[in-house]
């Protein structure tokens, strides 16, 4: 008897969630698992988190969108090869950390608000919000996902290294 209520008390949860709409990524997030762009280990970044799930179903965790688009576009680079067109595409809404759609997110970009590698898309679920951070940390631009281009992503990275060269020179000297 016990068996059968805990089963028929999951299988009220998972209908409960389904019927609110509610969704998110379905993988943990290890402690050892690191990003498949840059390695960091991602689960020190849990505000800024990142998942593709891919047509095979194989989760990839990365420690931003910057290096998630990254991957997106450039899968090939970093050990992937997968188309990545149909995708799901993770991440967290800045203000709220629920997972959201990354393909209806909006993107701010150019604010003040550094991510773990430096300048950072950073994703909201309304326009409401996403005008409100920009306006507050002095964002260029809000973007679509369809907006955003590899060279956006590769120019963003670069700065980061530029940045990161820049200082291990200074702490040299």
């Amino acid at each position: 008897m016990g068996a059968a209520r805990g089963t028929a008390v999951a299988v009220l949860m998972l209908l409960a969630v389904a019927s609110t709409g509610a969704s998110e990524p379905l993988h943990p997030v290890g402690p050892g698992e690191k990003c498949p762009v840059c390695g960091m280990f991602v689960a020190n970044y849990e505000h800024w988190l990142a998942q593709i799930v891919d047509g095979n179903n194989k989760p990839l965790v990365f420690d931003g969108v910057k290096d998630m688009m990254a991957y997106y576009f450039n899968s090939d680079r970093y050990g992937g090869g997968t188309d990545l067109s149909t995708a799901e595409i993770w991440v967290r809404n800045y203000y709220t950390l629920d997972y959201i759609d990354g393909r209806s997110a909006l993107y701010v970009v150019g604010s003040d608000v550094l991510g773990p590698m430096g300048d950072e898309l950073i994703p909201f679920s309304t326009r409401k919000e996403a005008e409100n951070f920009k306006s507050d940390h002095h964002g260029t631009a809000i973007l679509s996902f369809a907006q955003i281009t590899s060279s956006q992503i590769m120019e963003m990275k670069k700065k980061h290294m530029m940045k990161m060269k820049k200082k291990k020179a200074t702490q040299a000297n």
